[in-house]
């Protein structure tokens, strides 16, 4: 008679899946650093693994390739600015504040925050989309669908507030432009400006577009 098959200890299973996500939060706080410092084109799988700690062949079972790591990388670091906003604890903030005004610049001091740090990933992935396909369909993705929708969930909870003084959908469009990551490169990278100067000219300007 053979003996009865011993089940799996629980805390076994629990510390296996605890070294699994350490090892791919490693991997992807690896990735993050040389994708940041060498670009998309240069930095290699087999640096990151050694950043990492693992194997090469660990990094493509868990991502299946290089552009899938980056994928990993954006998706942990959600689009810069209003999907950051709207998914987070802190959009209940927002959302139920009662006052526009305030809401602006709740809005303004987030999404400054949020694309000061993430941008630079955004800038990265720019720079790669505009010769490898794949990854400009993952930025479009994250600009053009998940932007959007986060854009337009934060504009109806203004309008929830009072009228706007254009359409919910020309106060989305609004919004999505001038919280783009493209706008903070440019009045920061390129003319110069301070973070606390980019966040006084959002919320300036969000408030002179939206309401009344």
């Amino acid at each position: 008679m053979s003996e009865p098959v011993k089940p799996r200890r629980p805390y076994r299973s629990a510390v296996r899946a605890e070294r699994a996500r350490q090892s791919r939060d490693r991997i992807l706080d690896a990735a993050t650093t040389r994708f940041l410092e060498l670009g998309f084109g240069r930095a290699s799988v087999r640096v990151i693994a050694g950043d990492a700690g693992v194997s090469e062949d660990l990094v493509f079972h868990l991502f299946g390739s290089k552009r899938g790591l980056l994928g990993a990388v954006m998706s942990r670091e959600p689009d810069p600015g209003l999907e950051t906003l709207a998914a987070s604890g802190g959009a209940a903030v927002v959302r139920d504040e009662e006052d526009q005004r305030r809401q602006v610049a709740l809005l303004a001091e987030r999404v400054g925050a949020d694309l000061a740090r993430v941008r630079p990933l955004d800038d990265m992935l720019r720079a790669a989309a505009a010769v490898d396909p794949e990854l400009a369909a993952v930025r479009e993705d994250l600009h053009l669908r998940r932007r959007r929708e986060a854009t337009t969930a934060i504009t109806r909870w203004m309008h929830d507030r009072g009228p706007l003084r254009q359409g919910v959908d020309e106060a989305s469009a609004l919004v999505w432009t001038l919280t783009s990551p493209e706008v903070h490169h440019l009045l920061v990278e390129g003319w110069g400006w301070s973070q606390g100067k980019y966040v006084d000219w959002l919320r300036t300007n969000l408030e002179a577009g939206l309401l009344s």
